[in-house]
């Protein structure tokens, strides 16, 4: 049986791609590689979800179960040119000007072209009102519209190179680094929102692989979705036509005041979100599936903000049973940190838990 690189391995591999929503295209190849290399079948749709069955097996037409994790990270969106150069832009999903800061980013241009550019918020040292810094000292929140991206080039060379409003950007490769700390237990970096659920879907499925898991193979299909971080656009287009009983979505359970979870490895289970509930018979099963694995006791989430895949999708009707499985985080749409192992314990986890829905 084929195995993949290490979880860590994989991890920084996937990091330091880049995958707005729209242009996921090189997070997409290396994750249909890691496929290959299972013994998996796998295609790409329309709206470029990467969709795959089970090791050995072909890729079922009507499942009963959907898996999911999704290929995009939230980025930024050019709104203008300005006649300098300069770029202006928007959010592209849940981007926050704190949490990204001044920097080096990546601007998307036409057939690959990649132009470097700086995120700027201005001088701190300035009265003027108009300025971002004399805005922050009256109260008022950093927003989108106080920065510019620098580029270095004035606006007929950005536009022959393919760059208009609608162009992307990503954060540059020298910020998509994964950090280690406290002797290597807990792992940070941006984008562990979805990258780490890549991790744990590509771990499922060689875990269903090595289990020679036949009986999974006509009713679970697993899919890598695109543009998730702007409505679950990928997830809608795909579900609408198979709508399943079950969509199970592999997401970031991140730590919140009302939502506290510690950061360990044990895998949190969204009960609520802002789009949807989960069902108290899944809530049981993944109780059971926990303790049949060793895993129990989960951490379970009511989100009072934020949806997935599964729950985007059932709030329009498309599957019956939303589930969100989730590893814990620190910060989130930001520098994220989680256990080194809690990707591969979430992988377990589903496992045991599309083993309950078998019986």
């Amino acid at each position: 049986m084929p195995t993949l690189p290490s979880p860590f391995s994989l991890l920084s591999s996937l990091v330091a791609l880049p995958g707005p929503p729209g242009l996921e295209g090189p997070v997409r190849d290396f994750v249909a590689r890691q496929l290959t290399s299972l013994g998996c079948a796998s295609e790409v749709d329309a709206k470029g979800n990467l969709l795959s069955g089970v090791p050995g097996a072909s890729i079922p037409r009507t499942p009963r179960i959907v898996v999911t994790a999704h290929l995009d990270e939230i980025a930024l969106l050019v709104s203008g040119i300005l006649p300098d150069g300069a770029l202006l832009v928007r959010p592209l999903g849940g981007a926050h000007p704190w949490k990204w800061g001044e920097g080096p980013v990546s601007i998307f241009g036409r057939n690959g072209a990649v132009i470097p550019g700086i995120l700027s918020f201005g001088s701190i040292h300035t009265a003027s009102p108009v300025s971002a810094i004399q805005q922050a000292r009256d109260g008022r929140a950093i927003t989108w519209e106080m920065s510019t991206v620098i580029t270095g080039l004035t606006a007929p060379q950005l536009q022959s190179l393919g760059v208009r409003p609608g162009s992307r950007i990503v954060l540059a490769p020298s910020r998509r680094m994964v950090t280690e700390i406290g002797d290597g237990q807990l792992v940070a970096s941006y984008f562990l929102d979805d990258r780490a659920d890549l991790v744990a879907w590509l771990l499922a499925l060689e875990l269903l692989g090595r289990a020679n898991r036949k009986s999974a193979a006509s009713q679970v299909l697993f899919v890598a979705t695109t543009a998730e971080e702007v409505g679950g656009e990928g997830a809608l287009y795909l579900l609408q036509a198979m709508r399943p009983e079950i969509c199970i979505a592999l997401e970031i359970g991140p730590s919140t005041p009302d939502a506290p979870v510690p950061l360990n490895a044990t895998p949190t289970v969204w009960v609520s979100d802002s789009y949807s509930t989960t069902s108290p018979l899944d809530l049981d099963l993944l109780d059971t599936a926990a303790a049949s694995s060793g895993i129990a006791p989960l951490h379970w989430q009511a989100l009072t903000r934020g949806g997935s895949d599964a729950s985007c999708a059932a709030s329009h009707g498309q599957c019956a049973r939303p589930v969100t499985l989730a590893f814990p985080a620190e910060n989130s749409h930001g520098y994220e940190i989680m256990h080194r192992d809690a990707p591969e314990t979430l992988a377990r986890l589903l496992v045991a838990y599309l083993e309950q829905l078998e019986k």
